[in-house]
């Protein structure tokens, strides 16, 4: 399985396009310096304001995000595909990257430790936006309902739900997918007229979307965030084509219902 392949490509098309020329997994890291001026050039701002900068790493004593917040720098180390999937993100989602790390940064600060900050760093590098216009399928994820949404209500997934893959960790993932391999969701409900836009308007919208969720505090927990089997979603590998592939308990585990992770669509 490899994102050369039709359907598992379809977790690429958030940002395909920038990969419109890419030629899969097997070839090199793609030009970093390419990356780098793609972001230049989009005048892409951190959670203060700074223009953003992708840099090498260096030795300045400062965290991470911390840098971003002061310099506007991110250390994007050459020849890495987790690093080169965040700035692609960041060209993706450039307003919810800025408030991630305003809020990455406010965590920093002394007394402020907590599940906020994990919570910031589960979206950012494994988040997932999951989209629908059918409530009934949202509850289906939201209760663990894996082989009644993904099998059961196979078509309707198809149909009416969309998946956007905003964790740059999880994009590095599915270059080589593995069993079990899960992402963190937010779950939004959208009008039906919602999925007839561009890419790029759903796009642009998701953006403004999460980035207001995330400056108005919310993802207190990782227990906001919903698991999500990504391997189970229709038609994405091959083996789930077989009912049976969902009686994996092991993958496809049960929860406890999580409140607060289904928020207002529009």
């Amino acid at each position: 399985m490899t994102p050369g392949a039709p359907v598992l490509g379809r977790l690429f098309q958030t940002l395909s396009p920038w990969l419109a020329n890419w030629p899969g997994p097997a070839a090199q890291v793609p030009d970093a310096g390419q990356l780098a001026a793609w972001v230049r050039d989009a005048g892409l701002r951190s959670g203060s304001g700074l223009p953003l900068e992708l840099v090498p790493p260096a030795a300045d004593g400062l965290a991470y995000e911390e840098r971003i917040w002061r310099t506007g720098r991110v250390e994007t180390r050459p020849d890495n595909w987790h690093d080169y999937f965040n700035g692609l993100v960041w060209l993706a989602f450039p307003q919810a990257k800025a408030a991630l790390n305003a809020r990455h940064r406010a965590q920093l600060q002394p007394g402020a430790r907590g599940s906020a900050r994990d919570a910031m760093t589960h979206l950012d590098e494994c988040g997932i936006l999951v989209l629908s216009s059918r409530p009934e399928l949202l509850e289906l994820l939201r209760g663990f309902q894996w082989r009644r949404l993904f099998w059961e209500a196979r078509q309707e997934v198809l149909a009416s739900m969309e998946f956007h893959v905003f964790g740059h960790a999880t994009y590095e993932q599915l270059l080589a997918p593995f069993r079990g391999l899960t992402a963190k969701a937010v779950l939004r409900l959208v009008p039906p007229s919602w999925q007839r836009q561009s890419l790029a308007a759903r796009r642009a919208d998701l953006d403004a979307w999460l980035a207001a969720q995330v400056a108005a505090g919310h993802y207190q927990t990782p227990g906001e965030l919903q698991p999500l089997p990504l391997l189970g979603i229709p038609g994405l590998v091959a083996e789930n084509d077989d009912p049976a592939y969902y009686a994996d308990a092991w993958q496809f585990r049960p929860g406890r219902r999580r409140a607060g992770n289904l928020l207002p669509g529009v």
